[in-house]
């Protein structure tokens, strides 16, 4: 598995589902909890990665590394 997100996409990756995971927790309820505590968990997963599937069916590469 080849990385495909790059350095500065992968920390607003990190920081994005951090803060979806906290909204989902701390105060959001019903769906909208489950959607943000799903989509951020995704981004996490994609940001301690460094790999996007979308990213490879599409040809997109973000990391300059690789």
């Amino acid at each position: 598995m080849i990385q495909n997100v790059g350095r500065t996409e992968r920390l607003i990756r990190a920081v994005v589902g951090a803060v979806l995971l906290i909204l989902a927790i701390a105060t959001l309820s019903g769906l909208w909890a489950w959607v943000a505590g799903i989509v951020g968990a995704v981004m996490l997963g994609t940001a301690a990665l460094g790999y996007c599937p979308p990213y490879q069916l599409l040809g997109i590469n973000t990391n300059k590394a690789g």
